[in-house]
C-alpha cells in the first residue's frame, strides 16, 4: 500500500508546476513539477512528514492530511477517492474481488433486452465478460474482443477504429488505474499492466502519469469497416452484487444517421451468423 500511494503522490507533484497554483518559481529547478517542500505548505503539513509519505516510510496517513494533499495537488473526484483507497482509508475490496470474474446470468438476460443497442459487461480490469449480439458486432474489427485495454493497445484494429485514439487511450488508462487503488496487488492486473508495458511504449508513458478517471459518461467517435463512421454516447452502471463490473450501454440520437449505422450492423451481423461456415 505505502509503495503505491508514494509512487502516486510522486507522479501527481511531478504533474503539477508552480504556475498551475499561482506559485512564484525562483531560480533552476532541478525536478519536473513541485517540490516536495511545496506540497507540504500548500498541504499544511510537515516537510520531513510528506517526504516520509512519499518514501513509503509513513503509515496510516489521516483523513484530515489526505484532504488536504489532495487540495494541494489539485485532484478531481476520482483522483481524490483513489488517493484515500492507497491510503487505506476507503472501504478494503482486496480478496472479495479477486478470482475470475463472471457476468451473472440476470445481467446477460438484461443485455439481451437491447437489441438495438450495444450493451457488455466489464471486469474490475476492463476485461469484456460478457456482450449483447449488437456489441458483438460493434467489436467485430478486434480479434478477440476481450479486453478494452488490450485491444486499444495492442490490436491492430485500435487505430483505424478509435478515431479520437489518443484520447480514448488516456481515457482507458485512467479507467485502469482507478482499478489498481482498489486492489495494487491483484495478480491478474498486474499480469496486464507488464504485458502492456512490455509491448506498448504509450500504454508505458500513460500508466506512469498515474491519472485516475471512473468510467461514467462519454461520446466515442468510431469507424467500423461494415458501416463507416459512428458517433455514440456510452453510460455506465456499477454492478451492486458484482463490485467492480460495470455495465456499459452505447446509444446514438435516435432517427439520426448513427442509429441507421447501428441498425444496419445489427443486420449486416445478423446474417453472417445465420450463414453456414466457420465463425470468428
Amino acid at each position: 500500500m505505502d509503495k503505491h500511494l508514494g509512487e502516486f503522490l510522486r507522479a501527481r507533484r511531478a504533474a503539477l508546476r508552480p504556475d498551475d497554483i499561482g506559485m512564484a518559481s525562483h531560480g533552476v529547478r532541478r525536478v519536473a513539477g513541485l517540490r516536495r517542500e511545496e506540497v507540504a505548505v500548500l498541504a499544511g503539513v510537515n516537510a520531513d512528514y510528506y517526504t516520509r509519505l512519499e518514501q513509503g516510510r509513513e503509515r496510516n496517513p489521516s483523513p484530515q492530511v489526505l484532504d488536504a494533499l489532495g487540495r494541494a495537488l489539485r485532484l478531481d473526484a476520482d483522483a481524490r477517492a483513489h488517493l484515500f483507497r492507497l491510503a487505506g482509508a476507503a472501504p478494503d475490496y482486496r480478496g472479495s474481488r479477486r478470482g475470475a470474474e463472471r457476468a451473472g446470468p440476470a445481467l446477460r438476460q438484461l443485455m439481451d433486452g437491447y437489441p438495438n443497442t450495444p450493451a457488455f459487461v466489464l471486469g474490475r480490469t476492463l476485461d469484456v465478460l460478457a456482450a449483447n449480439a449488437l456489441a458483438d458486432a460493434l467489436f467485430a474489427p478486434f480479434d478477440p474482443a476481450d479486453n478494452l485495454a488490450r485491444m486499444v493497445f495492442l490490436d491492430p484494429a485500435a487505430r483505424d477504429f478509435y478515431l479520437d485514439w489518443d484520447r480514448t487511450a488516456q481515457a482507458t488508462v485512467a479507467n485502469l488505474r482507478e482499478a489498481a487503488g482498489f486492489d495494487p496487488d491483484d495478480p491478474r492486473l498486474r499480469e496486464l499492466v507488464a504485458a502492456l508495458s512490455e509491448r506498448s511504449p504509450a500504454f508505458t508513458r500513460l500508466w506512469q502519469a498515474h491519472d485516475v478517471r471512473g468510467k461514467t459518461r462519454d461520446a466515442k467517435r468510431l469507424h467500423h469497416p461494415d458501416v463507416g463512421p459512428l458517433t455514440l454516447t456510452y453510460q455506465s452502471f456499477d454492478v451492486r452484487d458484482a463490485p467492480g463490473q460495470q455495465l456499459v450501454i452505447y446509444h446514438a440520437e435516435p432517427g439520426g444517421a448513427d442509429a441507421q449505422a447501428l441498425g444496419l450492423l445489427g443486420s449486416v451481423h445478423a446474417t453472417r451468423r445465420a450463414e453456414p461456415g466457420p465463425r470468428r
